[in-house]
């Protein structure tokens, strides 16, 4: 089966913008890859951050078999991730591991700098997938089929500026939002951290809300998620654009 990675920072980030995605190609016979390269530590005013890290591990992987996708642990703390080849080494292992056709990860530019900080090493990761020369942590084989990055929506479809971030297509998700607010559900340690942190009343429900949000713009669907294709060069070819292409029946392009 052809396979898609989904790469980001913290437990609970795949399922608010990119989990929908996701089941749709399990629908159509991908096989569903997860990694979240934080562990989460931070995200508590309850738990210490040792008890944290490991509610959220289990969080995180509950989510992933509700999402039917293969789990891959965090290889760093939450606040404390950089660009270095300590961390990206970790993440290339995943990407050849998994031996992906889609990377989906976070926006370039978002709300906070651990998303874009992973954002890029997603990108440097899913790069070196063909790259004999660089070994990765643990060493893992190369393999030479092309791999395309997509980026999801930032936090409030907007720059840190302000600015409004279109995506270049658009995914329905309204047939499988219950599912996905399902797996969601499963970070149960969120609901009083996010409601103290960001002033998110329900979590679960700003999921709904960013995703009806992103079905207004879309102009078609109740539900979305939108997505920007990075640049083919160094990493596919120049007309790939296998998750439009997987996906043409639930999408339409921005």
């Amino acid at each position: 089966m052809p396979s898609v990675l989904a790469i980001a920072a913290h437990p609970d980030d795949i399922e608010f913008v990119m989990a929908g995605t996701m089941l749709q190609l399990a629908r159509r016979g991908w096989d569903l890859h997860y990694m979240n390269v934080c562990d989460g530590s931070r995200g508590s005013t309850r738990l210490s951050e040792t008890e944290c890290a490991a509610t959220r591990l289990g969080e995180a992987q509950q989510a992933a078999k509700v999402l039917g996708a293969t789990f891959y642990g965090p290889v760093a703390r939450d606040m404390e991730v950089l660009y270095l080849p300590e961390y990206y080494s970790k993440i290339a292992a995943v990407v050849r591991r998994s031996k992906a056709s889609i990377v989906l990860t976070h926006s370039p530019v978002d709300y906070m700098e651990d998303h874009e900080t992973v954002c890029r090493m997603a990108v440097t990761a899913a790069f070196m997938h063909a790259m004999p020369n660089f070994v990765t942590d643990p060493p893992e084989a190369t393999y030479d089929d092309p791999v395309t990055v997509y980026h999801a929506q930032p936090h409030g479809n907007k720059t840190p500026m302000g600015e409004p971030v279109v995506p270049h297509f658009y995914v329905d998700t309204t047939d499988v939002i219950d599912q996905k607010f399902e797996a969601l559900g499963c970070h149960e340690s969120q609901r009083a951290w996010l409601d103290s942190s960001q002033k998110m009343d329900s979590y679960t429900e700003t999921m709904r809300t960013i995703g009806r949000e992103v079905g207004r713009m879309s102009g078609k669907f109740e539900y979305a998620e939108g997505w920007r294709r990075r640049e083919h060069w160094g990493f596919c070819g120049p007309d790939d654009d296998p998750l439009r292409a997987a996906l043409g029946d639930v999408s339409v392009d921005g």
